[in-house]
């Protein structure tokens, strides 16, 4: 249960990928080696589609780990938009620090330490694009918290919504029945949602797109 499509398919698309961009590549390796849990680049490649469409002045990420998507977003941002970033491992915010002062991109993104929980209610301002990647068993909070957050037609972002095609399967190994069962869970509470227009999609470990009504 390790892909939600089939590997054949997934070969063949990282066959076609052209990626070049050193930093990423090895962002990307760093993370499989360490077994830091970072966006798949397939899924990435969506929110980079979505970001460049939807052309947002503030983006809110909620999930830092060592900066990956961090990066890739605020490559495609414009001039004068920002990126505000919750991360509460102290290694990590290191470490995305290091990669995003290498990456020249200090200037518009901002890594904001602490609980996400804590943070996001003393947030002032709204932002156009959300994106939700952080423990769990915290996302029925954290959606909570990032509607409000969240401007008129603004995007949430979110990820691994199918948990490795486990929400699928009615044998689920030990391991995953914790996990499986909160993200079924709060996939109910993301298509239920009468604040959002709600889809979740096969790519990556699934990812939920929502538009606020």
């Amino acid at each position: 249960m390790k892909e939600i499509v089939n590997p054949v398919q997934i070969d063949y698309l990282a066959f076609l990928r052209n990626e070049k961009d050193e930093l990423t590549l090895e962002m990307e390796k760093f993370a499989k080696e360490h077994k830091v849990p970072i966006l798949n680049w397939n899924a990435a490649q969506l929110l980079l589609f979505l970001i460049q469409s939807k052309r947002p002045k503030r983006v809110l990420e909620i999930g830092t780990a060592i900066g990956y998507s961090s990066i890739l977003a605020a490559k495609v941002l414009r001039k004068k938009s920002v990126l505000h970033t919750i991360e509460k491992s102290r290694d990590n915010i290191k470490l995305a620090g290091e990669y995003i002062k290498r990456a020249q991109l200090a200037d518009k993104i901002k890594i904001i330490e602490g609980d996400a929980l804590k943070i996001m209610p003393e947030l002032k301002k709204k932002y156009d694009f959300i994106f939700l990647d952080a423990d769990k068993q915290d996302y029925e909070k954290l959606f909570e918290h990032s509607i409000p957050l969240l401007k008129r037609n603004g995007i949430l972002f979110i990820d691994n919504l199918l948990w490795h095609g486990c929400v699928a399967y009615k044998r689920i190994p030990a391991k995953e029945k914790k996990s499986t069962d909160i993200i079924r869970n709060f996939n109910r509470l993301f298509m239920e949602s009468k604040l959002l227009k709600s889809a979740i999609f096969p790519i990556g470990d699934g990812v939920g797109i929502g538009i606020k009504l």
